[in-house]
């Protein structure tokens, strides 16, 4: 991609992502391998880490899609139950698919919904995850204020998201790598409109301190982040008091 020349991102993002996932979602998780060179993995298995989810607890997975983190979290709790919530029916039937094929159907609830405007009642679940989806909402303010809003009292908002790295060195690196994923995107997904999106997203998304400072705004207590491969990717994590 052109850094020169980027692309428009119009302010409702809504119809935009929809038809970028619409295209994408049969190779969403192999490019997700290729973007990260597989690092993703790992990535999120740390987020659920962090989760810590517990027996008999509700947790809204938002962005669900493909259901990585859904699955994850059943892994590491078999008895939790989960509500896989995505703006795209495309992303939520391959989500649903892979469960029904793993045997975990029962245990997730797939919804199509906006991160603004979540269809749950005021302090329904005991966690709320978003990742790699915070980039890709219209209202990032209203979304944060509907997460604490569904938050049970101590629950835990955790976000993990494409990041700013600190290193200028490193950052050059990773620049040049992100120019060439809307290549890829070309030559596996048949899209390259959508990876030139999503590097465009990754670049116009705050940075640590600033995404920070907008989630206690929300209310929400507590808020810290932790960076992985150099800030990369940074997990954003706050409490409902």
């Amino acid at each position: 991609m052109n850094q020169a020349s980027p692309m428009e991102i119009p302010a409702n993002r809504d119809p935009l992502v929809r038809r970028v996932f619409d295209s994408v979602a049969a190779n969403y998780d192999l490019m997700n391998d290729i973007m990260s060179l597989g690092v993703h993995r790992l990535w999120k298995q740390a987020m659920v880490t962090y989760l810590l989810p517990q027996a008999g607890q509700t947790i809204l997975d938002v962005a669900g899609g493909t259901g990585d983190i859904s699955y994850r979290i059943l892994q590491q709790s078999p008895d939790s139950r989960i509500i896989s919530l995505d703006i795209n029916q495309a992303m939520l039937t391959v989500g649903r698919d892979r469960a029904i094929d793993s045997g975990l159907d029962d245990r997730i609830d797939h919804l199509v919904g906006t991160a603004e405007s979540l269809p749950l009642n005021d302090s329904s679940v005991h966690a709320y995850t978003i990742a790699f989806g915070l980039r890709n909402v219209s209202q990032r303010t209203k979304a944060l204020s509907e997460a604490r809003r569904v938050l049970k009292p101590g629950g835990k908002f955790i976000c993990l998201e494409f990041n700013h790295i600190e290193s200028a060195s490193l950052d050059t690196v990773y620049q040049q790598w992100s120019r060439m994923i809307p290549q890829f995107g070309e030559w596996i997904a048949k899209d390259r409109l959508a990876y030139e999106y999503l590097v465009e997203s990754i670049r116009r998304f705050p940075k640590q301190s600033e995404l920070a400072s907008e989630i206690e705004a929300a209310g929400l207590g507590r808020v810290g982040w932790r960076n992985y491969s150099f800030g990369i990717v940074a997990l954003h994590y706050g409490v409902r008091l």
